[in-house]
């Protein structure tokens, strides 16, 4: 069997193969004509050929589409697992070359899963929730910005004005961005359903509904919700060593941070709004929890609660959700 590994960079991936003059040159440039040259040289070789990489946010969608394009077969791994199995070989140097090799090693020694392109309504739905986020935090720096410059006796008029008229601005854009994405969920009754049921949720409105179906979209229905809560970094990790005594435990924060970014003012909002939500997390702050912690809690309440809903269809149910206290 052909592998093929890549590990993704933003100008340039470095390669390595587990059949010798694939590419002596050990890297290519991330440009779709080289990507695509590449690819179509080892599908000649090779049709039934791995390729293999990590997911990293953006920079390795053009060449898993290449390759699978290509009618190669194409894995795409989660770096947490990736990183554990570099781990497990005492692989104590990290650069370019040597990642591309644990990678080669990966795809030689351990069962791969084919990686499937997702529709292009979702490639696009997502784009426009991620363009969404970023536009809303820029709304939000804007406002606040604005507030201070009014609550100062000394902020010169011209500012304050610059402000408003920035105001309206980014709400004309996110008014616009979030009528394309309507557009499309509306066209999908898929999407459509799934779009109702994360609504339906205390906390979520559209804007939030929207960014929150452009991530999830995109997972395999069959992923459990540990796997779901995992994939957006939300899950604790404990520290235990010997006898020494206990640390707290953290967020992994290893996952999907647009996933994260989505969720965070639904939990606030759902905190202030939601009965059950509030008494949860006002349990958890009693029994000794930060007060971010107990966020991070509801945080994970809700994504469970999203993913859930969005595979059933149902409606959400906050005294269901909330009753279950954490450890």
């Amino acid at each position: 069997m052909t592998v093929l590994a890549l590990d993704v960079g933003s100008r340039k991936h470095a390669l390595a193969a587990s059949v010798e003059g694939l590419c002596p040159e050990g890297e290519v440039a991330n440009e779709q004509a080289a990507l695509a040259a590449l690819f179509a040289r080892l599908a000649t070789e090779d049709p039934g050929a791995w390729v293999v990489m990590e997911a990293t946010g953006v920079y390795h969608w053009d060449a898993a589409m290449l390759a699978h394009a290509a009618g190669l077969r194409v894995a795409v791994l989660n770096p947490k697992v990736t990183a554990n199995f570099a781990k497990a070989l005492a692989v104590r140097s990290k650069t370019d070359p040597i990642d591309a090799r644990t990678l080669l090693a990966f795809g030689q020694r351990m069962p791969l899963t084919p990686w499937q392109p997702p529709r292009s309504t979702l490639i696009e739905l997502r784009a426009i929730s991620r363009y969404l986020l970023v536009l809303n935090e820029q709304l939000t720096a804007t406002r606040n910005r604005l507030h201070a410059g009014q609550s100062m006796g000394d902020t010169p008029t011209f500012v304050l004005r610059e402000y408003r008229t920035e105001v309206q601005r980014l709400e004309t854009r996110i008014t616009k961005a979030s009528a394309e994405a309507m557009v499309r969920i509306r066209a999908d009754a898929e999407l459509k359903t799934q779009f109702e049921a994360l609504d339906s949720i205390v906390g979520v409105a559209q804007a939030s509904a929207i960014a929150l179906l452009g991530e999830l979209a995109f997972l395999p229905t069959a992923m459990r919700a540990k796997a779901c809560v995992a994939h957006a970094g939300l899950d604790v990790r404990h520290h235990l060593s010997g006898t020494s005594v206990a640390k707290p435990g953290r967020l992994t924060k290893h996952g999907n941070h647009h996933l994260r970014r989505a969720l965070y003012m639904p939990a606030l909002t759902a905190i202030g709004h939601d009965p059950h939500a509030k008494a949860f997390y006002g349990r958890l702050v009693a029994r000794g929890k930060k007060k971010m912690q107990a966020l991070c809690a509801v945080m994970r309440k809700l994504l469970t609660a999203a993913w859930a809903l969005m595979r059933s269809g149902e409606r959400y149910d906050g005294s269901r959700l909330f009753a279950r206290m954490e450890g």
